[in-house]
């Protein structure tokens, strides 16, 4: 199986412009919202990050089941 370049920095590039989005739309709100984010506790960010994983696991996964 080879590497596909093209298919990664494609990735790449999306996951770039989703974690701009909120930055861009909402730049007022970013202070209030990454405080909060840095009181949690680092268990807690680490759930949100396990989920977050698991959630675009999940979608590549049925994703590429269904043949799209």
């Amino acid at each position: 199986m080879e590497f596909n370049w093209k298919l990664f920095l494609t990735a790449l590039g999306l996951a770039f412009i989703l974690e701009g989005l909120p930055y861009f739309l909402a730049a007022e709100k970013m202070p209030t919202v990454l405080k909060a984010l840095s009181e949690r506790k680092p268990g807690e960010l680490r759930g949100l990050g396990m989920t977050a994983i698991l959630s675009g696991l999940a979608l590549l996964f049925f994703l590429r089941a269904s043949g799209g």
